[in-house]
């Protein structure tokens, strides 16, 4: 069984900052991890592997220095790794992002089971998954929550759903994006650590695969980011602080004044 884990590089969340210009988040010099959501679809792609053999392939698509989520997936239980790098990817949305993806799992050959994280963390869109399937042509199943059993050529799984949970069987090959409650993510080892050094990335470019230039990067993207606002805070706060009886009471007596003139107390 051959799988393939597309996984994204993002920001920490307290690094995250905007380009006002292009819409887009600057990544340059910032630290990044692996998308959290995504390392939950490497488990369960490592789990599907030692179910049914086969292996791993985790991809993700940005600059040289993403080569580090790469490693990282590969210390976890990947067995092999690819980099699509390129400056005509740059400033690609999400449709432009599944379309250079979804290319690159072309060039890959075949597969069973793509899997991905139910979204990244900095676009927090959702949509990068099911566009992939779209590109490729596959079912695909969203929100999975729990993989049973893969027969016969199908995939049998449990979706969340708004009223609790789907039973589903998809045909193989498919698209699957996963929820937290799929699998408990695995810590990187020694061993994988070590091979993760010794292996030799392959970069994929817009020189090596077969692609349309009109939907790479910022100039092949259809949706743009016309305004970004830093959100205010409007409303204003006190801090009581009681160290003392006598300070104690005075907090509650002021915040029961308070409740009662917002008319929060009968």
């Amino acid at each position: 069984m051959n799988i393939i884990v597309p996984i994204k590089q993002v920001p920490e969340s307290s690094n995250v900052k905007m380009d006002p210009e292009t819409g887009t988040v600057i990544r340059a010099g910032v630290e990044a991890v692996v998308n959290p959501l995504d390392l939950y679809a490497l488990e369960a792609a490592f789990r599907l592997k030692e179910q049914y053999g086969g292996k791993v392939t985790a991809v993700t698509m940005g600059p040289p220095q993403a080569t580090r989520a790469l490693k990282e997936a590969v210390a976890m239980g990947c067995d092999d790794a690819i980099l699509l790098s390129d400056r005509k990817f740059g400033g690609a949305d999400t449709c432009a992002t599944s379309y250079t993806i979804a290319q690159s799992i072309k060039a890959i050959g075949e597969y069973d089971i793509i899997l991905t994280g139910e979204r990244a963390t900095d676009g927090d869109t959702a949509q990068v998954g099911p566009a992939i399937a779209a590109w490729l042509d596959i079912p695909v199943a969203t929100y999975v929550s729990k993989i049973e059993e893969v027969k016969d050529e199908r995939i049998f799984v449990e979706r969340l759903v708004e009223e609790g949970y789907q039973q589903l069987s998809v045909s193989l090959p498919c698209l699957i994006t996963v929820v937290k409650e799929v699998a408990v993510p695995r810590l990187p080892t020694l061993k994988g650590k070590i091979r993760s050094m010794e292996l030799n990335i392959p970069v994929y470019s817009s020189e090596n695969m077969s692609l349309k230039t009109e939907y790479l990067g910022l100039k092949g993207s259809p949706t743009r980011v016309v305004k970004i606002d830093t959100p205010k805070v409007t409303r204003s706060g006190k801090t009581l602080t009681a160290q003392d009886d006598v300070s104690l009471r005075a907090a509650a007596d002021e915040f029961i004044n308070l409740m009662e003139a917002k008319g929060l107390l009968l």
